[in-house]
């Protein structure tokens, strides 16, 4: 059989990085950047106030004490966005608040609590230092100075940065379309009546927001039956707004593997068997005139969550225009024995917790699902990492120290 790590090479050179974009910000929301970009201006771009208070010449409040309040004429009102030019003569100030630009001659601000509050003439009862509560032009960021990095993800801070140094577009890879499509004559939408032998489609649901999670624009187009025509008319049409189609169901051996049936004979789609446990037939390759990528995953549910984890998503963060790492390992202790067939690399669900014992540094345990079955959904919801078993060992016992990947939280 292939090994996993083959199927994930293969996978991730089924796709390209998406060509750039130039979107709004807005648009530009989960994509990544597609080049560095360099700060227009400077940030702040001008000296300001960085609290409520009195601008004023640190020299003439130098001597203040609660004892022996100075006293300053307030010559002008400075809120945030003023254009004023009034400079700030000795023995004056100016009242200002947060934000505002510093008037010429200023040299500190003086925090209203340090004050009587005065409007006309305020007394100041502690000095400050030159330079106190003011924010300096281009002390966050200097004109043309790099501002973020090709390959970052556009996420809440780097729009906020970005639009406080003027940029209304920018450049990015944007989120992949990727359209998840289930077979097979048994299932029935959720919400509707279900009748006997079948059951209520649950696969598509969970690879589109497993897709959503990773940061794509997933598009759940429900499920289709065991009929060939209705499979390959389904696909010619959804493929026309995809960048990558996910499918789950009809790849293994039997009689009704429709999926299979219908792409053997178009594009370049291959069948194989990889060396895993759950998620063993597989098939993956190219459709349609556009030669999009197509990844045919088990009907099994959590041999197709799985296998989405571990072969999908590098392909989608290549398309992402992100590095195409596999899940992060980290090294955990078993709470319980685990088991696992020969030949077959397994992983298996689990629960990771960090912190637990006294000893500062403890090392992470990890808890086995109770129900490990390729069909037993119950236990996916708890689920935060996959506990990995090599290929020529059967069985660990409790305590074992294992290699475990820790599944993503979603990044929306």
């Amino acid at each position: 059989m292939k090994t996993v790590e083959q199927h994930i090479t293969d996978l991730v050179d089924l796709v390209q990085p998406l060509e750039p974009r130039e979107l709004d910000l807005l648009d530009a929301h989960g994509a990544v950047l597609a080049e560095p970009v360099t700060s227009p201006v400077a940030l702040p771009g001008f000296d300001n106030s960085s609290m409520d208070g009195y601008a004023v010449r640190a020299a003439d409040v130098a001597g203040a004490s609660e004892a022996a309040p100075v006293s300053l004429s307030v010559v002008a009102d400075i809120p945030a966005g003023s254009t004023s030019t009034q400079p700030v003569p000795p023995g004056g100030c100016a009242r200002i608040m947060t934000g505002a630009p510093l008037p010429t001659g200023a040299t500190a601000v003086v925090p209203v609590e340090w004050t009587d509050g005065g409007t006309t003439e305020v007394a100041i009862r502690r000095p400050a230092a030159e330079g106190n509560a003011v924010r300096r032009a281009g002390e966050d960021v200097r004109q043309g100075s790099p501002l973020l990095q090709a390959g970052v993800r556009v996420g809440a801070a780097e729009l906020s940065v970005l639009a406080a140094v003027g940029c209304g577009s920018v450049s990015v890879r944007p989120r992949p379309r990727v359209a998840v499509l289930s077979t097979g004559e048994e299932l029935v939408e959720p919400g509707t009546p279900i009748g006997p032998g079948q059951i209520w489609e649950s696969n598509s649901f969970m690879l589109t927001g497993a897709a959503r999670d990773v940061g794509c624009e997933a598009q759940r187009h429900g499920f289709i039956g065991d009929e060939p025509a209705e499979v390959l008319s389904t696909l010619e049409r959804v493929i026309e707004r995809a960048d990558i189609v996910v499918t789950t169901g009809g790849v293994s051996m039997g009689a009704y593997d429709v999926v299979k049936e219908v792409l053997s004979n178009v594009g370049t789609v291959r069948f194989e068997q990889v060396a895993v446990q759950p998620g063993k037939p597989q098939g993956f390759g190219t459709v349609g005139d556009a030669a999009v990528p197509i990844v045919t995953l088990p009907g099994n549910p959590v041999s197709s969550f799985v296998s989405f984890y571990l072969f999908v998503l590098p392909a989608l963060r290549r398309l992402r225009g992100l590095a195409p790492d596999p899940l992060p390992t980290v090294r955990a202790q078993l709470t319980a024995p685990v088991h696992s067939p020969e030949g077959r690399r397994s992983y298996l669900r689990g629960v990771l917790e960090y912190g637990r014992g006294s000893a500062e540094g403890a090392i992470p345990t990890v808890t086995p699902a109770s129900r490990q079955g390729s069909h037993q959904l119950s236990a996916l919801a708890g689920t935060n990492a996959l506990i990995v078993v090599p290929e020529a060992t059967t069985e660990l016992p409790k305590d074992s120290l294992v290699d475990v990947l820790t599944l993503p939280l979603g990044e929306g």
